[in-house]
């Protein structure tokens, strides 16, 4: 298998390999993959977030998932995947059949979710869990945020999330990603090719998260799901959302930035629910009751098992 390094004419200045087909190159954070996009070119890399906001703290009584495996680059760089020629052509091909967030009507995809077009809105945040799930070779199941607008090929919009895709990243892992697609359905995921710029220089874009059967882990980060063979795969963590919050998949603190940025939760807008499959998957927006003290904020359980009698 032929090895592209991160940067083919940027030495790494330290790599840190966190597992047997994943290494992570130090790269000057000004010779990144990210910036030979053609509107990278001049682009002044932004290292702190020019909004201020309150800290949006995760509620719902469980840690937040961290990686033991301890990435550190020099000051100056930031932390690139070594990616393979195959990763590379996969992260275009999957790219062009990525599922449009924008509409439900993609063959062979699943959705349980929510969405608002009222905005226009300037960013989406939420804490969700993910969990280790029993996917195959040529399917994905994945949960994210995205913030995007268009129709048709001319959809243009950004996400980021986690993703089991054995297709792309070779193993049934849970995988931290990120995704943008553009005019004319082109499009890419993490740093295989330009687009994101890395700015952290301990925390991947793209990176591995192990997980154990049974126990979520969570993100500050709907949902989709795409399959080309006869059964659909798992979505969630497998369960129908039929018992307590924290018993099928969750979306919690789902909050928006308005057209003025300021911090809004998403149902102060008209919010439509999307699910194509009740045979297979559910979707149960969270429900508090008069006077009750609610930590979860805006949230909403998905999931099903998947199974052969899910529709195309």
């Amino acid at each position: 298998m032929s090895i592209l390094h991160s940067n083919q004419s940027t030495l790494p200045l330290r790599s840190f390999k966190i597992s047997e087909n994943v290494t992570y190159d130090c790269i000057d954070i000004y010779k990144q993959p990210g910036l030979e996009h053609p509107f990278l070119k001049t682009h002044k890399i932004q290292l702190k977030s020019s909004i201020s906001r309150h800290e949006l703290k995760m509620q719902t009584g469980k840690n937040e998932t961290s990686d033991k495996r301890k990435i550190e680059c020099p000051n100056g760089t930031v932390p690139i995947l070594r990616n393979t020629k195959e990763y590379v052509t996969n992260s275009q091909v999957f790219a062009e059949e990525h599922f449009h967030p924008l509409s439900a009507d993609s063959p062979g995809t699943h959705i349980a979710g929510v969405r608002s077009s009222i905005g226009p809105f300037r960013g989406v945040q939420a804490w969700f869990s993910a969990n280790a799930l029993n996917v195959g070779k040529d399917q994905v199941s994945y949960g994210q945020i995205y913030i995007g607008s268009g129709s048709g090929n001319q959809v243009n919009y950004i996400s980021a999330g986690w993703i089991i895709n054995p297709g792309l990243y070779g193993d049934q892992r849970v995988w931290a990603f990120g995704f943008w697609k553009g005019k004319d359905g082109k499009g890419c995921y993490n740093t295989a090719c330009s687009g994101f710029v890395q700015v952290s220089k301990v925390i991947p874009i793209v990176r591995p998260i192990d997980l154990k059967p049974g126990v979520p882990g969570w993100f500050r980060y709907f949902i989709h799901q795409a399959s080309h063979s006869g059964s659909s795969p798992p979505m969630g963590n497998g369960n129908f959302p039929n018992g307590g919050r924290l018993d099928s998949g969750l979306f919690s603190n789902i909050e928006v930035l308005n057209s003025n940025y300021e911090q809004r939760k998403m149902n102060s807008f008209p919010v439509e629910n999307l699910l194509d499959s009740e045979k297979c998957y559910g979707l149960r927006i969270g429900k508090v009751k008069p006077f009750h003290r609610n930590h979860l904020g805006f949230f909403f359980n998905y999931g099903g098992p998947g199974g052969n009698s899910c529709g195309v």
